[in-house]
């Protein structure tokens, strides 16, 4: 971090059991019961990480649209898929990001979303960890 970094938000979470606990932030927004993929009746991290990095994805591709002053479409979405994976050295993550901008053309479209990829903190902190799949649908 330099002297220009400013902090603009802080998010403090609780997280108590792991998979099988729960998170709370410190603000109360935040309250969920956690459980493994696929078992008990709590979401995950992979479901959350999964959200977060959407929305902010989202967030990314409104910035990059008014830079380039493109009106985006009002049903613009992205879905975001997480795997977690096993293999020999244990765990890890990969994920694709499958974006819909209905009513642009292909290639403002591209352009956006590549450009969204370069400023979304989500994507420049799995930049290099992870396979990540960027999918214009």
């Amino acid at each position: 971090m330099n002297q220009l970094d400013k902090t603009l938000y802080t998010a403090h979470t609780h997280t108590i059991g792991g998979r099988d606990g729960s998170a709370r932030s410190s603000d109360g927004a935040l309250d969920v019961k956690l459980s493994p993929p696929g078992f008990g009746n709590g979401t995950n991290p992979e479901q959350m990480f999964a959200a977060g990095w959407s929305a902010c994805f989202l967030g990314a591709i409104s910035a990059v649209s008014q830079q380039l002053k493109v009106k985006l479409p009002a049903e613009r979405t992205v879905d975001a898929e997480v795997d977690l994976v096993s293999n020999g050295e244990g765990y890890s993550l990969r994920a694709r990001l499958n974006v819909s901008l209905p009513g642009l053309d292909r290639e403002t479209a591209e352009q956006i979303v590549t450009a969204a990829h370069q400023t979304c903190p989500y994507s420049k902190a799995t930049r290099g960890n992870i396979p990540v799949e960027i999918n214009l649908v």
